[in-house]
């Protein structure tokens, strides 16, 4: 059997066997010694090959349609540094627990450590953050490599799905010549099983027993200062699972905007989605710390809840992870539970006796001071003609369409979802990059989600949007729908903020970092369609016309970074004094 036929018939056997395990999408970057797989993949019926030439922003695209598909989305690269690019979408995958499949091309062994071209240890490149790494052995075509082959498939697909998800990585070993034989009789057809793939991984679901369940619901009815905090998690039918809860505990909810608790048609009477501007007003602590808090997902984004918790630790803290892990960055927690976020909710409602809202005072001061709050966050962002960076977002929830997806970029506007993203009855999922917390790839991920994703609207940075124009070029040649808002104060608005600012020296030079980039260039450079927002009629009259055409539109709202933190301290200013007011009435 000739070289060529025993690579084309082994690589057709592992792409077979990964669309027999449910990956239809593969993300490519053309080099040359990942041309078998690459011709292979694109010959196959029932997989689609997506071409995004910068192999960072390709990590982050697949990244995206895997974050919006729920299922594995795999990646391929030729050997050397292309596949070095991989790194940071590889380790967001990681700590989001989004499965990806990383295949690299590499050189034989034999061409390895002699100085060949392209050749560098690829060995465990991304290290912990792949949850499985394997060295394929070299192309045969024998009835025992067939059965490897398509095992290793099986297997990895089914590593990376498993809870917790994550990436793996399989490193693929090649000799010249690379072309494959594409009229191979049979192509796909060598160690298939008929109807199934050729082995299936199966995974049970993490829960507790009966007693467990009993046991946990006597120990939290003891308890009325409670709070069910909810941070990122994507799964859309847990809201009123979880709404279903906190009314049988009486306890309020916690909604970080990534938790897909403030947007739909559930219950939403125990949810405070003001929770981070009520607690900014430190005040209100001793108030409001918790005896018992119950945490779902990652931790909030919300900085004071966490001091509220670091300095009125509660009683007791149960946090709820299917994936087995351990995330407490407070390191308060008293239990961790390894348990299906739905099925612990569902079973411990059924345990959990009636109470009555009217005598629960707890309940009820956050509920007072969530209606506050929105109400004064509402009135004064409606007034304020002046383009505002907070306000982008309630007109963002204001003109979405049913259905959309809001993708949110790190830094400032991450924090500004959190205090104006505020309860509504809109199905909006809102996405982040939330793992590593990086504004790297964020254009890219968008742009990931925007293929599986109608209405999808990226919320985001000017020195995020910098740092990944490259990942532009996929709207211009996969013809994606995209609208981006780009908030465009001219550096690092988030700076501002924090301590550092104080040291005007050195402020501008190494953390403000002015770039002075008119964007509307490089927009027009890759096809896209750009517009300046200088008022809120023109905002919200480009948004609703881009949401429902085809194409990239990208909204520039200029802002004045330190106009931007003056109108948000006067605002929490006004919104503690006004809390601090009722508080006295009670």
């Amino acid at each position: 059997m000739s070289h060529m036929n025993n690579l084309t018939s082994y690589l057709a056997s592992f792409i077979d066997e990964l669309s027999n395990a449910n990956v239809y999408d593969v993300v490519v970057s053309p080099g040359s010694r990942s041309t078998p797989l690459a011709l292979l993949m694109a010959e196959h019926p029932d997989i689609r090959v997506h071409l995004n030439i910068d192999e960072r922003s390709a990590g982050f695209f697949a990244l995206g349609m895997a974050k919006a598909k729920k299922v594995p989305v795999a990646l391929l690269c030729t050997s050397g540094t292309a596949a070095a690019n991989y790194y940071p979408a590889v380790v967001e995958a990681h700590y989001s627990r989004i499965p990806l499949l990383i295949i690299t091309a590499d050189r034989p062994h034999e061409l390895r450590d002699i100085g060949a071209p392209q050749a560098i240890d690829q060995m465990h490149l991304f290290g912990k953050y792949a949850k499985w790494f394997a060295e394929l052995a070299l192309p045969e075509e024998t009835p025992n490599m067939i059965r490897y082959i398509r095992t290793v498939a099986g297997r990895a697909i089914h590593t990376a799905s498993a809870t917790p998800a994550g990436p793996v990585h399989l490193n693929v070993p090649l000799r010249e010549p690379l072309v494959p034989n594409l009229s191979l009789e049979g192509l796909w057809e060598n160690g298939k099983r008929q109807e199934t793939s050729y082995v299936k991984g199966t995974s049970g679901r993490m829960t507790l027993s009966q007693q467990e369940f009993k046991q946990l619901a006597d120990r939290l009815e003891r308890y009325e200062k409670g709070l069910i905090v909810c941070g990122d998690h994507v799964d859309e039918n847990l809201a009123s699972s979880i709404c279903a809860l906190a009314e049988k505990l009486q306890f309020p909810i916690i909604a970080d905007p990534l938790s897909q608790v403030r947007s739909g048609k559930h219950d939403k009477r125990y949810v405070i989605s003001t929770y981070d501007t009520i607690l900014k007003n430190d005040e209100l602590f001793e108030l409001l710390h918790p005896d018992v808090v119950i945490r779902f997902g990652a931790m909030p984004v919300s900085k004071p809840l966490t001091l509220l918790l670091k300095n009125y630790p509660p009683t007791e803290m149960f946090v709820i992870d299917e994936g087995n892990g351990w995330r407490d960055p407070t390191l308060l927690a008293t239990n961790m539970i390894s348990c299906h976020d739905l099925e612990f909710c569902d079973s411990l409602v059924q345990y959990l006796n009636e109470k009555s809202s009217e005598n629960s005072q707890w309940l009820n001061i956050w509920d007072q001071l969530n209606h506050l709050v929105t109400c004064v966050l509402t009135e004064v962002t409606s007034k304020d003609d002046r383009l505002f960076e907070g306000r982008i977002v309630s007109q963002l929830v204001q003109h979405l369409p049913e259905q959309s997806t809001l993708f949110v970029g790190n830094s400032m506007p991450i924090r500004d979802v959190d205090t104006f993203f505020m309860n509504n009855e809109k199905s909006i999922r809102v996405l982040a990059n939330r793992g590593a917390n990086g504004i790297d790839g964020v254009v890219s991920t968008a742009l990931g989600v925007s293929m599986v994703h109608e209405h999808t609207v990226l919320l985001i940075g000017d020195l995020s949007f910098y740092h990944d124009l490259n990942g532009l070029l996929a709207a211009k040649m996969l013809n994606l729908n995209l609208t981006v808002v780009l908030v465009n104060n001219d550096g690092g608005g988030i700076f501002s903020f924090l301590p550092q600012s104080k040291e005007e020296k050195h402020f501008e030079s190494l953390f403000g970092t002015p770039t002075g980039i008119d964007y509307e260039h490089v927009v027009n450079m890759y096809g896209g369609t750009f517009l300046k927002a200088k008022t809120w009629d023109d905002f919200g009259m480009y948004l609703r016309d881009s949401v429902s055409s085809k194409g990239l539109h990208v909204i520039e709202v200029q802002t004045n970074r330190q106009e931007n933190v003056q109108l948000h301290r006067k605002l929490w200013n006004n919104v503690s004094q006004e809390m601090n007011k009722m508080v006295k009435k009670q």
